[in-house]
C-alpha cells in the first residue's frame, strides 16, 4: 500500500513589525481559509533588523501557536502594527490576554527565551534560500516576494498550489 502524499507547503516569511506584512494578511486569510486542511500553510520568521521589536514578535508567535492560537494571534498584532513599533513587548502581551492565552506564559517566554532557537533557525534558512524582505512566500520550490509588491502575488500562489494539489492526487492534467 502506498502511503498518501504529503499536503503541498506554503511557508509564510514575515515578522509581526511589518507594514507589508500587516497589508499581506487579506491574501493569508483567504489563502489559509481556501485550502484549509488541503495545504500546510506554516508562518516562517524572518526578523528584519530596521524593526527593533520583530525578534520578540517572532517568539511572541511561537507562543501563541504553542498555546493553539498562532494564527489569530499573528493577525491580531500585524493589525496593530503602528502600535507594536511603538510600544514593544507589552503589546505581544496585551494582545495574548485580549485573545485568552496565558500573557504571564508570554512574558516568561520573552524573558526565558524559549523560543530563540526556532526564529533562529528560520532566519537562517530564510537567508540561505534568498530571502531578503517580508513577506516572502515559498511553495513548490517558487520564491515569491512580496517586500517590493504584493499585487498577483495570491493569484501567483493559488495557481501554484491547485497545480500541487492536483500532482499529489494524481491528475497529471494540471
Amino acid at each position: 500500500m502506498n502511503a498518501p502524499n504529503p499536503a503541498p507547503v506554503l511557508d509564510v516569511w514575515c515578522e509581526l513589525q511589518c507594514p507589508d506584512c500587516h497589508t499581506a494578511l487579506d491574501d493569508i486569510r483567504a489563502l489559509r481559509e481556501r485550502y484549509a486542511d488541503r495545504i500546510e500553510i506554516r508562518l516562517r520568521h524572518f526578523p528584519l533588523e530596521k524593526h527593533k521589536h520583530s525578534f520578540a514578535g517572532a517568539q511572541a508567535a511561537e507562543e501563541a501557536f504553542v498555546q493553539g492560537k498562532g494564527w489569530p494571534y499573528v493577525a491580531a498584532v500585524l493589525d496593530r502594527v503602528d502600535a507594536f513599533d511603538r510600544t514593544g513587548e507589552p503589546l505581544l502581551v496585551e494582545v495574548a490576554g485580549e485573545l485568552g492565552l496565558d500573557a504571564e506564559e508570554f512574558d516568561t517566554a520573552l524573558i526565558d527565551g524559549r523560543h530563540i532557537l526556532i526564529v533562529d533557525a528560520d532566519q537562517a534558512e530564510g537567508k540561505a534560500i534568498g530571502v531578503t524582505g517580508t513577506p516572502t512566500y515559498v511553495i513548490g520550490g517558487e520564491r515569491l516576494d512580496g517586500g517590493k509588491s504584493q499585487d498577483g502575488l495570491r493569484e501567483r500562489i493559488e495557481e501554484i498550489a491547485d497545480r500541487l494539489l492536483a500532482e499529489t492526487a494524481g491528475d497529471d492534467r494540471a
